[in-house]
């Protein structure tokens, strides 16, 4: 009797630590499977060797949130307005039963902080645009234990643990570098308006400039200064810039390019070619100063980003196929292509970025849809 009983104890010992085992593997993340994709179009891979993630099916309606950092420059404001937009629209708005948005601003900790506290707080998945590629481990470990599926978009995170969005970066910066070498040919001083330091997006873009700019064998010098991709900050440092260098023969900028623009009509120095993002205000002066010298090619990333993400977390949730690292395509028009209606808008703000569009994942604002919606 004393052997039954002994025995039974040890095979139910057994049987816990085999449920207890199952349970941490089903806890330690999603299911690594084969593609293609539930939605091929939208949610391509990274490349041909990204892995495919399938988690278990959840049922709806869910709470998603997006936890933002820098708030500071309105490509982060409009981003946010189209969160809200996509979060809004009938067939979005039928999965959600809460969408919270909070923004941290430069604080990395703060940010890491508001993330554990929406998986404590039981939502089911968080889209993050991170302030620091590095600094999510522990909240990835804590996110697979917990069943919630995190998404970083714009600036990502460095793990193949998490979901990943973005257009590349480091391509958009050997855009716009490729451009300066052609249309400054001898070479020169190039004015690089950086973003937010420490972010993935920064460094990347920043990559891209200065590996083209390197490889063209040609004598290129760049200045940089630190515009934080926003319009007032860019106008300042341009501005002072031009004081202490006093001529450049190019000029890039990662955002805040309407600002950049600007510095230079204000200390009267004479137009050189031009590399930066797709802001209206950048574009619509690209358009009115193109007869006066000024010669621009415009590139970069919507950010309808966020709506690609908050897709691709109610897709993770309900069970379907999504890439680990997805990439979405870059919108960009050069000199002498700028058209009113079509890829600059006079009638809207400067503070709005054209190109606000994924078409492949059924994903178009109008300005009107975006600047609708509150900041907060």
């Amino acid at each position: 009797m004393k052997r039954s009983i002994a025995t039974l104890s040890l095979a139910c010992t057994a049987l816990a630590g085999l449920l207890l085992g199952t349970a941490a593997a089903s806890a330690a993340g999603p299911e690594v499977v084969a593609g293609p994709s539930k939605d091929a179009a939208c949610f391509v891979p990274w490349t041909d060797k990204t892995k495919f993630f399938k988690f278990p099916a959840k049922k709806g309606p869910y709470r998603i949130a997006l936890a933002n950092g820098f708030i500071g420059n309105t490509w982060r404001i409009q981003m946010i307005k189209t969160a809200k937009a996509y979060a809004d629209q009938a067939d979005v708005k039928a999965n959600l039963k809460e969408f919270k948005v909070v923004s941290t601003g430069e604080d990395i900790a703060a940010q890491i902080a508001a993330v554990n506290n929406f998986i404590d707080s039981g939502y089911d998945a968080v889209v993050i645009d991170a302030q620091n590629p590095t600094a999510f481990k522990s909240v990835i470990k804590r996110a697979q234990n917990a069943g919630v599926v995190l998404v970083a978009f714009d600036n990502t995170v460095d793990s193949e643990d998490i979901i990943n969005v973005n257009v590349d970066q480091k391509g958009l910066g050997e855009y716009w570098g490729k451009w300066l070498v052609q249309n400054v040919p001898n070479g020169g001083t190039i004015l690089e308006v950086r973003g937010v330091a420490g972010t993935s997006v920064d460094t990347d873009r920043h990559d891209g400039i200065q590996e083209v700019l390197k490889a063209s064998g040609k004598p290129f010098n760049t200045v940089e200064v630190v515009g934080k991709w926003d319009d007032g900050t860019a106008q300042k440092v341009t501005a002072d810039a031009i004081a202490v260098h006093k001529h450049f023969d190019g000029m890039t900028a990662q955002g805040g390019s309407t600002g950049m623009v600007r510095a230079f009509i204000d200390a009267k120095h004479p137009f050189v070619p031009a590399g930066a993002e797709t802001e209206n205000g950048f574009r619509k002066l690209c358009a009115a100063n193109a007869g006066a010298g000024l010669k621009c090619a415009s590139g970069g990333t919507g950010p309808a980003q966020v709506a690609v993400a908050i897709k691709t977390a109610i897709t993770a949730l309900q069970g379907d196929v999504v890439p680990q690292a997805i990439k979405l395509p870059l919108a960009h028009v050069e000199d002498p292509d700028f058209k009113d209606g079509e890829n600059l808008y006079s009638k809207q703000t400067d503070n709005f970025f054209v190109g606000n569009a994924f078409p492949t994942c059924g994903i178009n604002f109008t300005a009107q849809e975006i600047m609708g919606q509150s900041e907060q």
